[in-house]
């Protein structure tokens, strides 16, 4: 008798206390999972769909010169097709390219400032898919010009900055902090060189000790305090395609991690209940904005995927955070709620006044980064 006692406790402990703790767990396993998704929102689907409305688009999207949240969402539709196998839209993305190397190389920017030369991340992408020679020197020679010596037109904080190992287009925004970052990276992972992730990674830090606040989040540069969405985005992607790349013995490399696991934790807090953040992040009665969203997922995604963070708790966030953005996608493969191009101003309210636009390349490339990584 007094074993089928013990026996019905142990029973009854197992039914009332083990049962939700083993639902529990399975909960946490579905909310993090970054694998399985509903049908309509797999980043094979919504990355072939994105991918191909971009790869229609006539070359420049923007008159006179292509402009970088082109580049930005080329590199995107270029490692989604390379991640996917997909040998005709990879085929399609390339033959878009070709003219730049002939007739309408006038449309190349000239690599003088940061949201110029982040265009050589797109020939290096395509030199890493094919291994045509003529794209690794268009690459590296935009690369090279980041760190070219200063021209007597350009300021005295350019050269100073230069002077110390920086690139003279060092200007301390936070955008800046992926302009530089991806093509160095990129020039990297093409040639093998040490000497172009090197750069990348003393910039970076350079940054995250000028512009990170206490919180975690950085202001969009030291004269403008505000918590911008998609500049944060831009220094969020940037430290994740670093670190990516950037070998394990940097001496760089644990200050980077540092900053990064900082931020991450802290956009945790402002995560809004349908997984996106806010145009300013801090602010509850900003505007729900998607470009800055798509970064953050990405490196939430990144990290994940990496290693550098929790499974379950940045998981979960992540996956939130990719089914928020693409309920905002339209049928006509245009995402919503994009902040307009933006400058900085000491002005909460420019931020909150900033257009919000629909099918913007700042918003459509990160959706694209993030299908690349959930491949990964």
């Amino acid at each position: 008798m007094k074993i089928n006692s013990i026996f019905r406790l142990t029973l009854i402990f197992c039914i009332v206390f083990l049962s939700p703790m083993q639902n529990f767990g399975q909960k946490n396993i579905v909310d993090s999972d970054l694998k399985h998704w509903p049908a309509g929102v797999s980043p094979e689907e919504i990355g072939k769909r994105l991918s191909e409305h971009f790869v229609i688009r006539p070359l420049p999207v923007a008159p006179g010169k292509v402009t970088y949240p082109e580049d930005c969402t080329w590199y995107g539709a270029l490692t989604f097709a390379s991640l996917t196998k997909d040998s005709k839209l990879m085929a399609r993305l390339e033959e878009r390219f070709k003219p730049l190397l002939g007739a309408d190389s006038v449309l190349i920017p000239a690599p003088d400032h940061v949201d110029n030369t982040v265009f050589g991340a797109v020939p290096l992408e395509l030199y890493l898919i094919t291994r045509d020679p003529e794209y690794l020197t268009l690459g590296k020679r935009i690369a090279d010009s980041q760190w070219a010596p200063p021209e007597e037109v350009q300021t005295p904080e350019a050269k100073a900055f230069y002077r110390k190992g920086f690139t003279p287009q060092t200007r301390m925004w936070i955008d800046d902090m992926y302009m530089i970052t991806a093509v160095q990276v990129q020039a990297y992972r093409a040639t093998g060189d040490k000497k172009y992730i090197e750069r990348a990674a003393r910039e970076m830090v350079l940054y995250l000790d000028s512009l990170q606040r206490p919180n975690g989040l950085f202001f969009h540069a030291p004269d403008v305090p505000f918590f911008w969405g998609r500049g944060n985005g831009w220094v969020a992607a940037g430290m994740s395609e670093l670190l990516s790349s950037l070998p394990k013995n940097n001496a760089d490399r644990p200050r980077i991690m540092e900053g990064y696991k900082k931020m991450m934790a802290s956009l945790l807090k402002y995560q809004a209940e349908n997984g996106t953040w806010r145009q300013l992040i801090d602010q509850p009665d900003s505007w729900n904005e998607t470009s800055g969203t798509g970064m953050f997922a990405f490196a939430m995604i990144t990290g994940v995927k990496n290693g550098w963070l929790d499974k379950y708790i940045f998981g979960a966030a992540a996956r939130k955070a990719w089914l928020g953005l693409v309920s905002y996608i339209d049928n006509s493969d245009d995402l919503r709620k994009v902040c307009e191009g933006t400058g900085k101003k000491n002005d909460r309210q420019y931020y909150l006044d900033r257009k919000r636009n629909v099918g913007d390349l700042h918003g459509q490339a990160p959706v694209l980064w993030c299908a690349s990584a959930l491949l990964r």
